[in-house]
């Protein structure tokens, strides 16, 4: 469904305690991967379980998102916040939207 375009995304754990920012062109399959992931102590993602998206952007070029994911890691965690809850305020789960 969003194959043709490219995404900086954010997921968290089910405690909403650790954020994981990714950029993929293809957002069901990398979210499908994090959740296969779920425990894989090699990964931070599976680490810590972050298989639950909160948060996406979308762009029309790769160099677009991959500097959008640079800024965003560089942020600090309560900038992180204010961005995710001025669109989703309950943190609630997107993963039914892209799959």
């Amino acid at each position: 469904m969003f194959n043709s375009n490219y995404f900086v995304y954010i997921t968290s754990n089910t405690s909403r305690s650790t954020y994981y920012i990714g950029v993929t062109n293809d957002l069901a399959r990398r979210l499908h991967e994090h959740f296969q992931n779920s425990g894989d102590k090699k990964t931070f993602a599976g680490r810590y379980y972050c298989y639950t998206l909160i948060y996406y952007e979308r762009f029309s070029s790769p160099d677009e998102a991959i500097a959008r994911e640079k800024q965003l890691k560089n942020w600090s965690r309560s900038k992180k916040d204010i961005l995710i809850r001025h669109l989703n305020p309950l943190l609630k789960s997107l993963n039914s939207l892209v799959t």
